[in-house]
Protein backbone atom coordinates (compact mmCIF):
# COMPACT_ATOMS: atom_id res chain seq x y z
CA UNK A 1 0.00 0.00 0.00
CA UNK A 2 2.54 2.53 0.74
CA UNK A 3 4.94 1.58 -2.29
CA UNK A 4 1.58 2.27 -4.03
CA UNK A 5 0.93 5.54 -2.61
CA UNK A 6 4.51 6.81 -3.28
CA UNK A 7 4.19 5.53 -6.61
CA UNK A 8 1.30 7.68 -7.44
CA UNK A 9 2.99 10.76 -5.89
CA UNK A 10 6.11 10.38 -7.74
CA UNK A 11 3.99 10.03 -11.15
CA UNK A 12 1.92 13.35 -10.06
CA UNK A 13 5.51 15.32 -8.84
CA UNK A 14 6.28 14.02 -12.69
CA UNK A 15 3.32 15.20 -14.70
CA UNK A 16 3.60 18.83 -12.33
CA UNK A 17 7.12 19.51 -13.70
CA UNK A 18 5.96 19.04 -16.81
CA UNK A 19 2.60 21.26 -16.34
CA UNK A 20 5.09 23.95 -14.96
CA UNK A 21 7.24 24.02 -18.29
CA UNK A 22 4.07 24.13 -20.00
CA UNK A 23 2.09 26.64 -18.12
CA UNK A 24 4.18 29.48 -18.27
CA UNK A 25 3.74 29.51 -22.10
CA UNK A 26 0.51 28.42 -22.68
CA UNK A 27 -1.23 30.71 -20.04
CA UNK A 28 0.72 33.38 -21.29
CA UNK A 29 -1.35 32.81 -24.62
CA UNK A 30 -4.23 32.02 -23.43
CA UNK A 31 -4.47 35.56 -21.26
CA UNK A 32 -3.66 37.38 -24.19
CA UNK A 33 -5.69 35.59 -26.05
CA UNK A 34 -8.37 36.17 -23.66
CA UNK A 35 -7.85 39.39 -23.46
CA UNK A 36 -8.20 39.92 -26.88
CA UNK A 37 -11.55 38.06 -27.36
CA UNK A 38 -12.68 39.70 -24.63
CA UNK A 39 -12.24 43.11 -26.49
CA UNK A 40 -14.02 41.48 -29.28
CA UNK A 41 -16.99 39.84 -27.43
CA UNK A 42 -17.38 42.92 -26.05
CA UNK A 43 -17.58 44.15 -29.74
CA UNK A 44 -19.54 41.84 -31.00
CA UNK A 45 -22.20 42.39 -28.11
CA UNK A 46 -22.24 45.90 -29.35
CA UNK A 47 -22.68 44.59 -32.62
CA UNK A 48 -25.61 42.03 -31.75
CA UNK A 49 -27.21 44.73 -29.47
CA UNK A 50 -27.13 47.37 -32.45
CA UNK A 51 -28.78 45.28 -34.36
CA UNK A 52 -31.78 44.26 -32.01
CA UNK A 53 -32.14 47.75 -31.05
CA UNK A 54 -32.37 48.59 -34.59
CA UNK A 55 -34.88 45.92 -34.98
CA UNK A 56 -36.94 47.07 -32.10
CA UNK A 57 -37.59 50.47 -33.85
CA UNK A 58 -38.24 49.50 -36.95
CA UNK A 59 -40.74 46.47 -35.38
CA UNK A 60 -42.47 49.87 -33.76
CA UNK A 61 -42.91 51.80 -36.73
CA UNK A 62 -44.48 48.56 -38.49
CA UNK A 63 -46.80 49.49 -41.00
CA UNK A 64 -44.96 53.59 -41.69
CA UNK A 65 -41.35 51.82 -42.28
CA UNK A 66 -43.35 49.02 -45.00
CA UNK A 67 -44.83 52.44 -46.08
CA UNK A 68 -41.61 53.31 -47.15
CA UNK A 69 -39.48 50.71 -48.05
CA UNK A 70 -42.01 49.56 -50.48
CA UNK A 71 -42.26 53.30 -52.26
CA UNK A 72 -38.07 53.28 -51.88
CA UNK A 73 -37.83 49.93 -53.90
CA UNK A 74 -39.94 51.45 -56.63
CA UNK A 75 -39.53 55.25 -56.53
CA UNK A 76 -35.61 55.50 -54.99
CA UNK A 77 -34.41 57.06 -58.56
CA UNK A 78 -36.82 60.29 -57.52
CA UNK A 79 -35.78 60.68 -54.02
CA UNK A 80 -33.43 63.46 -53.82
CA UNK A 81 -31.40 63.58 -50.72
CA UNK A 82 -28.33 65.86 -50.18
CA UNK A 83 -25.17 64.33 -49.97
CA UNK A 84 -23.50 66.45 -47.29
CA UNK A 85 -27.68 65.46 -44.95
CA UNK A 86 -26.26 66.48 -41.58
CA UNK A 87 -29.17 64.78 -39.79
CA UNK A 88 -31.33 67.72 -39.49
CA UNK A 89 -34.68 66.33 -41.28
CA UNK A 90 -36.64 69.28 -39.86
CA UNK A 91 -36.59 70.99 -43.38
CA UNK A 92 -37.68 67.89 -44.87
CA UNK A 93 -40.48 67.35 -42.36
CA UNK A 94 -41.40 70.56 -42.79
CA UNK A 95 -42.31 70.45 -46.80
CA UNK A 96 -43.88 67.09 -46.75
CA UNK A 97 -46.54 68.71 -43.62
CA UNK A 98 -46.83 71.93 -45.76
CA UNK A 99 -47.70 69.84 -48.85
CA UNK A 100 -50.05 67.38 -47.36
CA UNK A 101 -51.86 70.57 -45.34
CA UNK A 102 -52.23 72.53 -48.50
CA UNK A 103 -53.56 69.40 -51.04
CA UNK A 104 -55.22 67.32 -47.95
CA UNK A 105 -56.64 70.35 -45.61
CA UNK A 106 -58.41 68.49 -42.41
CA UNK A 107 -57.22 64.93 -43.48
CA UNK A 108 -55.32 62.36 -41.39
CA UNK A 109 -52.75 60.07 -42.89
CA UNK A 110 -53.62 56.69 -41.90
CA UNK A 111 -56.60 57.82 -40.61
CA UNK A 112 -59.01 59.65 -42.96
CA UNK A 113 -56.71 59.07 -45.90
CA UNK A 114 -53.92 56.11 -46.72
CA UNK A 115 -50.23 56.66 -48.10
CA UNK A 116 -52.25 54.85 -51.98
CA UNK A 117 -54.25 58.36 -52.26
CA UNK A 118 -51.77 60.52 -51.62
CA UNK A 119 -50.22 62.70 -54.84
CA UNK A 120 -46.87 61.55 -56.05
CA UNK A 121 -45.57 64.78 -54.75
CA UNK A 122 -46.97 64.81 -51.04
CA UNK A 123 -45.65 60.80 -51.51
CA UNK A 124 -42.29 62.26 -52.79
CA UNK A 125 -41.75 64.43 -50.08
CA UNK A 126 -42.92 61.95 -47.17
CA UNK A 127 -40.35 59.46 -48.15
CA UNK A 128 -38.27 62.15 -48.27
CA UNK A 129 -38.59 63.31 -44.65
CA UNK A 130 -39.18 59.92 -43.57
CA UNK A 131 -36.02 58.61 -45.26
CA UNK A 132 -33.71 61.87 -43.25
CA UNK A 133 -35.58 60.67 -40.32
CA UNK A 134 -34.47 56.79 -40.42
CA UNK A 135 -30.44 57.64 -41.91
CA UNK A 136 -29.90 59.91 -38.56
CA UNK A 137 -31.21 57.46 -36.27
CA UNK A 138 -29.31 54.59 -37.44
CA UNK A 139 -26.22 57.27 -37.63
CA UNK A 140 -27.16 57.97 -33.72
CA UNK A 141 -26.83 54.25 -33.15
CA UNK A 142 -24.07 53.31 -34.70
CA UNK A 143 -22.18 56.25 -32.52
CA UNK A 144 -23.95 54.81 -29.62
CA UNK A 145 -22.76 51.65 -29.90
CA UNK A 146 -19.23 52.76 -31.22
CA UNK A 147 -19.25 50.33 -34.19
CA UNK A 148 -18.18 50.69 -37.59
CA UNK A 149 -21.43 50.38 -39.66
CA UNK A 150 -24.77 49.91 -39.78
CA UNK A 151 -27.10 48.91 -42.34
CA UNK A 152 -30.22 47.83 -43.79
CA UNK A 153 -30.43 45.78 -46.67
CA UNK A 154 -33.40 44.53 -49.37
CA UNK A 155 -33.25 41.23 -51.01
CA UNK A 156 -34.00 42.46 -55.22
CA UNK A 157 -36.15 39.44 -57.47
CA UNK A 158 -32.70 38.83 -59.12
CA UNK A 159 -30.90 36.56 -57.46
CA UNK A 160 -27.81 37.41 -54.98
CA UNK A 161 -28.67 40.37 -55.21
CA UNK A 162 -29.04 43.42 -52.38
CA UNK A 163 -30.50 46.99 -52.68
CA UNK A 164 -28.84 49.30 -49.96
CA UNK A 165 -31.52 51.13 -48.86
CA UNK A 166 -30.44 52.57 -45.54
CA UNK A 167 -26.70 52.53 -46.07
CA UNK A 168 -24.38 55.01 -43.83
CA UNK A 169 -21.47 54.91 -46.93
CA UNK A 170 -22.76 57.69 -49.02
CA UNK A 171 -22.26 57.27 -52.60
CA UNK A 172 -22.71 60.31 -54.41
CA UNK A 173 -24.07 61.43 -57.84
CA UNK A 174 -24.88 64.98 -59.21
CA UNK A 175 -27.02 66.51 -60.71
CA UNK A 176 -27.12 69.80 -62.00
CA UNK A 177 -23.59 70.58 -59.94
CA UNK A 178 -25.74 69.60 -56.50
CA UNK A 179 -24.32 66.35 -54.83
CA UNK A 180 -26.91 64.44 -53.65
CA UNK A 181 -27.31 60.87 -51.87
CA UNK A 182 -27.20 57.93 -54.79
CA UNK A 183 -29.66 55.81 -52.90
CA UNK A 184 -30.41 51.97 -53.34
CA UNK A 185 -27.56 50.79 -54.59
CA UNK A 186 -28.29 47.17 -56.06
CA UNK A 187 -25.16 44.98 -55.56
CA UNK A 188 -24.36 41.33 -56.35
CA UNK A 189 -23.48 39.61 -53.31
CA UNK A 190 -22.04 36.46 -54.41
CA UNK A 191 -22.66 33.14 -51.86
CA UNK A 192 -19.53 32.55 -50.94
CA UNK A 193 -18.58 35.68 -49.44
CA UNK A 194 -21.75 36.27 -47.89
CA UNK A 195 -22.77 32.81 -46.46
CA UNK A 196 -24.25 34.09 -43.18
CA UNK A 197 -26.13 37.44 -45.37
CA UNK A 198 -28.02 34.62 -46.83
CA UNK A 199 -28.52 32.57 -44.53
CA UNK A 200 -30.23 34.93 -42.00
CA UNK A 201 -32.38 36.03 -45.05
CA UNK A 202 -33.20 32.33 -46.33
CA UNK A 203 -33.90 31.20 -42.85
CA UNK A 204 -35.25 33.86 -41.38
CA UNK A 205 -33.49 33.46 -38.58
CA UNK A 206 -30.52 35.27 -36.84
CA UNK A 207 -26.87 33.23 -38.06
CA UNK A 208 -24.13 31.37 -35.48
CA UNK A 209 -21.05 33.42 -36.38
CA UNK A 210 -20.39 36.02 -38.98
CA UNK A 211 -19.22 37.09 -42.13
CA UNK A 212 -15.51 38.53 -42.66
CA UNK A 213 -14.83 41.34 -45.19
CA UNK A 214 -11.64 43.16 -45.67
CA UNK A 215 -13.01 46.57 -47.09
CA UNK A 216 -12.73 50.22 -46.64
CA UNK A 217 -13.21 50.24 -42.73
CA UNK A 218 -10.36 47.57 -43.05
CA UNK A 219 -10.81 43.87 -41.57
CA UNK A 220 -14.52 43.63 -40.21
CA UNK A 221 -17.22 41.12 -39.05
CA UNK A 222 -20.64 41.31 -40.22
CA UNK A 223 -23.77 40.60 -38.26
CA UNK A 224 -26.96 39.98 -39.71
CA UNK A 225 -30.74 40.50 -38.38
CA UNK A 226 -33.98 39.66 -40.33
CA UNK A 227 -36.35 41.83 -40.25
CA UNK A 228 -40.10 40.91 -39.65
CA UNK A 229 -42.73 43.63 -39.79
CA UNK A 230 -46.42 41.81 -39.48
CA UNK A 231 -45.31 38.77 -40.12
CA UNK A 232 -44.03 39.94 -42.76
CA UNK A 233 -39.55 39.13 -43.80
CA UNK A 234 -38.86 42.51 -45.09
CA UNK A 235 -34.89 43.02 -45.36
CA UNK A 236 -31.69 42.52 -42.96
CA UNK A 237 -30.41 44.84 -40.84
CA UNK A 238 -26.30 44.67 -40.78
CA UNK A 239 -23.80 45.95 -38.58
CA UNK A 240 -20.06 45.74 -38.55
CA UNK A 241 -17.09 45.52 -36.40
CA UNK A 242 -13.28 46.00 -37.06
CA UNK A 243 -11.31 43.48 -35.68
CA UNK A 244 -7.97 44.48 -35.88
CA UNK A 245 -4.68 42.84 -33.53
CA UNK A 246 -4.79 43.70 -30.18
CA UNK A 247 -1.71 46.28 -29.18
CA UNK A 248 1.71 45.86 -28.06
CA UNK A 249 0.08 47.20 -24.28
CA UNK A 250 -2.20 43.81 -24.36
CA UNK A 251 0.80 41.80 -25.63
CA UNK A 252 3.12 43.09 -22.50
CA UNK A 253 0.44 43.05 -20.04
CA UNK A 254 -0.29 39.43 -20.85
CA UNK A 255 3.44 38.37 -20.68
CA UNK A 256 4.17 39.99 -17.05
CA UNK A 257 1.18 37.91 -15.75
CA UNK A 258 2.26 34.90 -17.36
CA UNK A 259 5.60 35.29 -15.12
CA UNK A 260 4.02 36.05 -12.01
CA UNK A 261 1.31 33.57 -12.02
CA UNK A 262 3.51 30.83 -13.22
CA UNK A 263 6.08 31.57 -10.01
CA UNK A 264 3.38 31.40 -7.83
CA UNK A 265 1.97 28.28 -9.25
CA UNK A 266 5.51 26.38 -8.50
CA UNK A 267 5.85 27.70 -5.40
CA UNK A 268 2.12 27.19 -4.18
CA UNK A 269 1.69 23.39 -5.74
CA UNK A 270 5.18 22.34 -4.45
CA UNK A 271 4.28 22.90 -1.04
CA UNK A 272 1.14 21.19 -1.38
CA UNK A 273 2.12 17.98 -3.15
CA UNK A 274 3.79 17.65 -0.01
CA UNK A 275 0.64 17.96 2.50
CA UNK A 276 -2.28 17.14 0.27
CA UNK A 277 -0.24 13.69 -0.38
CA UNK A 278 0.07 13.32 3.31
CA UNK A 279 -3.44 14.27 4.79
CA UNK A 280 -5.72 13.83 2.00
CA UNK A 281 -4.64 11.21 -0.93
CA UNK A 282 -4.83 8.33 0.38
CA UNK A 283 -8.23 8.92 2.32
CA UNK A 284 -9.37 9.97 -0.81
CA UNK A 285 -8.55 7.10 -2.57
CA UNK A 286 -10.00 4.86 -0.41
CA UNK A 287 -13.12 6.88 -0.31
CA UNK A 288 -13.34 6.92 -3.90
CA UNK A 289 -13.08 3.19 -4.41
CA UNK A 290 -16.43 2.79 -1.82
CA UNK A 291 -18.57 5.49 -3.80
CA UNK A 292 -17.68 3.88 -6.97
CA UNK A 293 -18.80 0.47 -5.55
CA UNK A 294 -21.70 2.45 -4.16
CA UNK A 295 -22.40 3.40 -7.79
CA UNK A 296 -21.78 -0.14 -9.48
CA UNK A 297 -23.77 -1.89 -7.23
CA UNK A 298 -26.48 0.38 -4.81
CA UNK A 299 -25.75 -1.46 -2.09
CA UNK A 300 -26.58 0.48 0.81
CA UNK A 301 -24.35 -1.32 3.14
CA UNK A 302 -21.29 0.37 1.96
CA UNK A 303 -21.94 3.03 3.61
CA UNK A 304 -21.70 0.90 7.05
CA UNK A 305 -17.98 -0.13 5.21
CA UNK A 306 -17.36 3.62 4.85
CA UNK A 307 -18.00 4.64 8.58
CA UNK A 308 -16.09 1.71 9.85
CA UNK A 309 -12.85 3.15 7.59
CA UNK A 310 -13.05 6.27 9.15
CA UNK A 311 -10.31 7.50 11.57
CA UNK A 312 -9.33 11.35 13.02
CA UNK A 313 -11.58 14.16 13.12
CA UNK A 314 -10.37 15.82 10.02
CA UNK A 315 -11.95 16.78 7.08
CA UNK A 316 -12.07 13.79 5.31
CA UNK A 317 -13.05 11.89 7.85
CA UNK A 318 -16.39 14.50 8.33
CA UNK A 319 -16.50 13.93 4.71
CA UNK A 320 -16.75 9.81 4.94
CA UNK A 321 -19.80 10.22 7.64
CA UNK A 322 -21.23 12.58 5.24
CA UNK A 323 -21.33 10.45 2.18
CA UNK A 324 -22.38 7.13 4.27
CA UNK A 325 -25.52 9.44 5.80
CA UNK A 326 -25.93 10.48 2.52
CA UNK A 327 -26.23 7.26 1.18
CA UNK A 328 -28.31 6.02 4.21
CA UNK A 329 -30.50 9.22 3.22
CA UNK A 330 -30.42 8.76 -0.47
CA UNK A 331 -31.81 4.82 0.44
CA UNK A 332 -34.55 6.22 2.33
CA UNK A 333 -35.58 9.11 -0.25
CA UNK A 334 -35.52 6.92 -2.90
CA UNK A 335 -38.27 4.38 -1.47
CA UNK A 336 -40.33 7.72 0.05
CA UNK A 337 -40.01 9.05 -3.87
CA UNK A 338 -41.47 5.87 -5.26
CA UNK A 339 -44.50 6.24 -2.99
CA UNK A 340 -44.93 10.16 -3.48
CA UNK A 341 -44.44 9.52 -7.34
CA UNK A 342 -47.01 7.27 -6.80
CA UNK A 343 -49.73 8.98 -4.83
CA UNK A 344 -49.11 12.27 -6.97
CA UNK A 345 -49.86 10.06 -10.16
CA UNK A 346 -53.03 9.13 -8.59
CA UNK A 347 -53.76 12.58 -7.63
CA UNK A 348 -53.07 14.05 -10.74
CA UNK A 349 -55.85 11.47 -12.53
CA UNK A 350 -58.31 12.63 -9.89
CA UNK A 351 -57.71 16.77 -10.19
CA UNK A 352 -57.65 16.57 -14.21
CA UNK A 353 -61.05 14.75 -14.04
CA UNK A 354 -62.13 16.89 -11.87
CA UNK A 355 -61.31 19.60 -13.66
CA UNK A 356 -62.84 18.20 -17.09
CA UNK A 357 -66.33 17.54 -14.86
CA UNK A 358 -65.48 21.35 -13.84
CA UNK A 359 -65.81 22.62 -17.59
CA UNK A 360 -67.92 20.20 -19.18
CA UNK A 361 -71.97 20.42 -19.71
CA UNK A 362 -73.51 17.35 -18.68
CA UNK A 363 -76.28 17.68 -20.86
CA UNK A 364 -74.33 18.09 -24.07
CA UNK A 365 -70.66 17.24 -23.16
CA UNK A 366 -69.45 20.19 -24.97
CA UNK A 367 -67.67 22.96 -22.62
CA UNK A 368 -69.73 24.70 -20.28
CA UNK A 369 -70.16 28.52 -18.92
CA UNK A 370 -67.25 28.12 -16.54
CA UNK A 371 -65.22 27.23 -19.58
CA UNK A 372 -66.86 29.90 -21.12
CA UNK A 373 -65.87 32.79 -18.85
CA UNK A 374 -62.34 31.04 -18.82
CA UNK A 375 -62.39 31.98 -22.66
CA UNK A 376 -63.34 35.77 -22.19
CA UNK A 377 -60.95 36.10 -19.91
CA UNK A 378 -58.53 35.02 -21.85
CA UNK A 379 -59.50 37.23 -25.05
CA UNK A 380 -59.76 40.24 -22.96
CA UNK A 381 -55.80 40.14 -22.02
CA UNK A 382 -55.27 39.01 -25.86
CA UNK A 383 -57.31 42.25 -26.31
CA UNK A 384 -54.83 44.25 -24.20
CA UNK A 385 -51.74 42.97 -25.67
CA UNK A 386 -53.42 43.98 -29.72
CA UNK A 387 -52.70 40.33 -30.57
CA UNK A 388 -56.12 38.65 -31.25
CA UNK A 389 -58.09 37.95 -34.10
CA UNK A 390 -62.10 36.38 -33.50
CA UNK A 391 -65.74 36.18 -33.69
CA UNK A 392 -68.61 35.62 -31.85
CA UNK A 393 -71.65 33.37 -33.26
CA UNK A 394 -74.25 33.21 -31.05
CA UNK A 395 -77.18 30.35 -31.84
CA UNK A 396 -80.57 30.42 -29.80
CA UNK A 397 -83.05 27.24 -30.51
CA UNK A 398 -86.03 28.01 -30.82
CA UNK A 399 -90.11 26.86 -29.60
CA UNK A 400 -87.70 24.73 -26.38
CA UNK A 401 -90.98 25.95 -24.09
CA UNK A 402 -93.22 24.60 -26.23
CA UNK A 403 -91.31 21.52 -26.86
CA UNK A 404 -91.64 21.24 -23.08
CA UNK A 405 -95.08 21.73 -22.87
CA UNK A 406 -95.95 19.47 -25.83
CA UNK A 407 -93.65 16.52 -25.56
CA UNK A 408 -91.94 16.83 -22.30
CA UNK A 409 -88.68 18.01 -20.95
CA UNK A 410 -86.97 14.67 -22.48
CA UNK A 411 -87.75 15.54 -26.01
CA UNK A 412 -86.94 18.93 -24.88
CA UNK A 413 -83.45 17.67 -23.95
CA UNK A 414 -82.72 15.91 -27.48
CA UNK A 415 -83.61 19.18 -29.34
CA UNK A 416 -80.88 20.71 -27.36
CA UNK A 417 -78.78 17.68 -28.28
CA UNK A 418 -79.98 17.81 -31.72
CA UNK A 419 -78.90 21.74 -32.19
CA UNK A 420 -75.52 20.78 -29.95
CA UNK A 421 -74.29 18.71 -32.65
CA UNK A 422 -75.14 20.43 -35.37
CA UNK A 423 -73.79 23.69 -33.99
CA UNK A 424 -70.35 21.46 -33.66
CA UNK A 425 -70.57 19.93 -37.34
CA UNK A 426 -70.82 23.29 -39.28
CA UNK A 427 -68.31 25.48 -36.77
CA UNK A 428 -65.63 22.29 -36.85
CA UNK A 429 -62.74 24.20 -36.27
CA UNK A 430 -63.68 26.56 -33.62
CA UNK A 431 -64.61 26.16 -29.83
CA UNK A 432 -68.34 25.52 -29.00
CA UNK A 433 -69.94 26.51 -25.21
CA UNK A 434 -73.42 25.77 -24.21
CA UNK A 435 -73.79 29.27 -21.99
CA UNK A 436 -77.77 29.06 -21.56
CA UNK A 437 -80.82 26.46 -21.37
CA UNK A 438 -81.24 26.87 -25.05
CA UNK A 439 -78.54 29.23 -26.48
CA UNK A 440 -74.72 28.39 -27.49
CA UNK A 441 -72.04 30.51 -28.51
CA UNK A 442 -69.05 29.86 -30.85
CA UNK A 443 -65.36 31.68 -30.38
CA UNK A 444 -64.83 32.05 -34.20
CA UNK A 445 -61.49 30.85 -34.89
CA UNK A 446 -59.18 29.28 -38.26
CA UNK A 447 -61.20 28.57 -40.63
CA UNK A 448 -64.33 29.07 -39.35
CA UNK A 449 -63.28 32.79 -38.82
CA UNK A 450 -62.38 33.07 -42.79
CA UNK A 451 -65.37 31.00 -43.92
CA UNK A 452 -68.24 32.41 -41.18
CA UNK A 453 -70.54 33.65 -44.05
CA UNK A 454 -70.45 30.32 -46.25
CA UNK A 455 -70.60 28.45 -42.65
CA UNK A 456 -73.79 30.64 -41.32
CA UNK A 457 -75.33 29.94 -44.72
CA UNK A 458 -74.69 26.30 -44.56
CA UNK A 459 -76.15 26.21 -40.72
CA UNK A 460 -79.60 28.00 -42.25
CA UNK A 461 -79.59 25.49 -44.97
CA UNK A 462 -79.49 22.33 -42.64
CA UNK A 463 -82.03 23.56 -40.26
CA UNK A 464 -84.00 24.37 -43.57
CA UNK A 465 -84.08 20.43 -44.50
CA UNK A 466 -84.32 19.24 -41.06
CA UNK A 467 -87.86 21.03 -40.55
CA UNK A 468 -88.79 19.52 -44.10
CA UNK A 469 -88.10 16.15 -43.36
CA UNK A 470 -91.28 14.18 -42.79
CA UNK A 471 -89.10 11.22 -41.51
CA UNK A 472 -88.27 13.24 -38.11
CA UNK A 473 -90.31 12.98 -34.90
CA UNK A 474 -91.50 16.96 -34.51
CA UNK A 475 -89.41 17.52 -31.76
CA UNK A 476 -86.65 16.73 -33.78
CA UNK A 477 -87.33 19.33 -36.56
CA UNK A 478 -85.20 21.99 -34.60
CA UNK A 479 -85.60 25.87 -35.74
CA UNK A 480 -82.77 27.83 -34.53
CA UNK A 481 -81.58 32.00 -35.08
CA UNK A 482 -77.73 32.67 -35.00
CA UNK A 483 -76.32 35.87 -35.09
CA UNK A 484 -72.40 36.92 -35.69
CA UNK A 485 -70.00 39.98 -34.73
CA UNK A 486 -66.22 39.95 -36.05
CA UNK A 487 -64.13 41.48 -33.72
CA UNK A 488 -62.73 45.16 -35.06
CA UNK A 489 -59.83 46.44 -33.03
CA UNK A 490 -60.58 50.10 -34.09
CA UNK A 491 -63.89 49.93 -32.56
CA UNK A 492 -63.81 47.18 -29.72
CA UNK A 493 -61.90 47.50 -26.95
CA UNK A 494 -63.48 44.27 -24.78
CA UNK A 495 -65.21 40.91 -25.87
CA UNK A 496 -68.38 42.31 -24.34
CA UNK A 497 -69.15 44.73 -27.42
CA UNK A 498 -68.63 42.19 -29.76
CA UNK A 499 -71.11 39.71 -27.57
CA UNK A 500 -73.10 42.08 -27.94
CA UNK A 501 -73.77 42.78 -31.58
CA UNK A 502 -73.63 39.20 -32.18
CA UNK A 503 -76.73 38.55 -29.66
CA UNK A 504 -78.38 41.64 -31.29
CA UNK A 505 -77.82 40.07 -34.83
CA UNK A 506 -79.60 36.65 -33.32
CA UNK A 507 -82.97 38.53 -32.09
CA UNK A 508 -82.65 39.96 -35.30
CA UNK A 509 -82.59 36.76 -36.83
CA UNK A 510 -85.17 35.28 -35.17
CA UNK A 511 -87.29 38.28 -35.28
CA UNK A 512 -87.32 37.82 -39.29
CA UNK A 513 -88.08 33.89 -38.63
CA UNK A 514 -91.18 35.00 -36.59
CA UNK A 515 -92.35 37.37 -39.08
CA UNK A 516 -91.70 35.04 -41.92
CA UNK A 517 -93.66 32.01 -40.33
CA UNK A 518 -96.55 35.13 -39.87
Amino acid sequence: MEHKTDSLLFKFALIFLIFTTMAMLMSGISIYVNQTNQYKEQCEKNMQDLADYIESMLIADGKNFLVLQDYFMKHKGEMMIRHDFSGDYDPAKKKYEELFAAQYPGKILGSTITFEELSPEVKNAYAVYYFEYWLYKFEKARDFFGLKYVYYIVPTAEPLHMVWMLDLVRDKKTINDVDYIDLGVDVYEPMEKHQKMWEAWNTGKKPKGYDTYDNEFGKTYAYYNPLYIDGRKVGLIGTEIDIDNVNKAILRNALQQTAIMGLILFLCVSVMLWAIHKRYISKLSHLQANVRDYADNKDSHIADAIEQDVTGKDEISALSMQVAAMIHELENYMKSLVETMKELGDTKKKAEAMNELAHKDALTGIRNKTAYDNEIRRIEWAIEDGKTNFGIAVIDLNFLKRINDTYGHEHGNIAIKKLCHMVCVVFAHSPVFRIGGDEFAVILKNDDLKNVNALVEKFNTSLDEMASDETQEPWERISAAIGIAMYDPIRDNNFTNVFKRADKAMYKRKKEMKAVRT
